[in-house]
């Protein structure tokens, strides 16, 4: 489980929910007002037809740019344009609402100038694509309704927003291989989480490496975990063990952590072997 999967209640209704699900329905009406197929619509808009039916039924969020691209392929009139502000305030206020308990620590995570992630379990939020997290979600236990499976991706996507600051974070990462083995989500989501983790790995401020199956020696067989150092602060530790997340700020404890990830990122693939591994599993080479 990482940092971010603990189980938690449904998302509270606050509206946002009832106005994508209404948009859903006007686009199945214009849709076949037009008498065009889930799959030509989706063709048009450069969306999947999957997609198309997701948003329809009212379990994926229309994004501005799809209602602006759909509205002259639709012959909306300028209804589903005039919708895009609104959808975009809507998501805007739905992504700064992160579940309480994992609140502070997805703040201090923002405003970081030092981020270092182990992660042994699954890819780690600020990595993740789209179709990774919904599966991470959609597949955990106990079930999680709908909406709040789409609240908590549209959280997770938000927080990527910190690869847009700058000057940017100081940012690491150690995987293990057997993370990026497991195609979580179907084969193609799995190639498209290689090719952003790829894309990720090659920023100048990134740091990536791979912890190979087969090393012999590992320092930190325990738990996944985060260290990141808060703006003119001294740097902490969190971690979770099934659903209860720990934030410590004691220095001795803190120096464990840093000498286990000190140790890690030694033993683990450089950032060039490491995308070059990637690069293999993802059929490029």
């Amino acid at each position: 489980m990482t940092n971010e999967e603990r189980p938690e209640r449904p998302a509270e209704s606050d509206g946002t929910a009832h106005l994508f699900r209404a948009l859903g329905k006007q686009i199945k009406v214009l849709r076949e007002r037009a008498g065009m197929s889930q799959k030509e619509l989706g063709l048009a808009t450069h969306c999947g037809e999957d997609l198309i039916s997701a948003m329809e039924r009212g379990v994926r969020t229309p994004q501005p740019d799809f209602l602006v691209r759909a509205d002259p392929v639709l012959d909306a009139g300028g209804v589903l344009r005039a919708t895009a502000d609104e959808a975009r305030e809507a998501l805007a206020k739905a992504r700064t609402r992160h579940p309480g308990w994992f609140r502070g620590f997805a703040q201090m995570e923002a405003g970081a100038v030092a981020l270092h992630y182990y992660s042994n379990q699954a890819i780690p939020g600020l990595l993740q694509t789209e179709d990774y997290a919904r599966a991470l979600f959609a597949q955990r236990r106990p079930l999680l309704d709908e909406e709040t499976i789409e609240k908590r991706v549209a959280d997770r996507l938000d927080r990527q927003k910190i690869f847009e600051r700058w000057p940017p974070p100081t940012m690491t990462y150690v995987l293990e291989e057997v993370v990026l083995q497991r195609p979580i989500g179907g084969r193609a989501a799995h190639r498209r989480q290689l090719s952003r983790l790829l894309e990720i790995g090659r920023l100048r401020t990134v740091s990536l490496q791979v912890m190979p199956t087969d090393s012999e020696e590992h320092p930190s067989l325990d738990t996944s975990f985060t260290m990141l150092t808060p703006k003119g602060h001294q740097e902490v530790a969190y971690t979770e063990t099934y659903g209860h997340p720990r934030l410590i700020t004691d220095p001795d404890e803190v120096r464990v952590f840093s000498e286990r990830y000190g140790n890690m990122r030694s033993q683990a693939l450089t950032n060039r072997e490491s995308l070059t591994l990637i690069e293999k599993m993802r059929g490029e080479r």
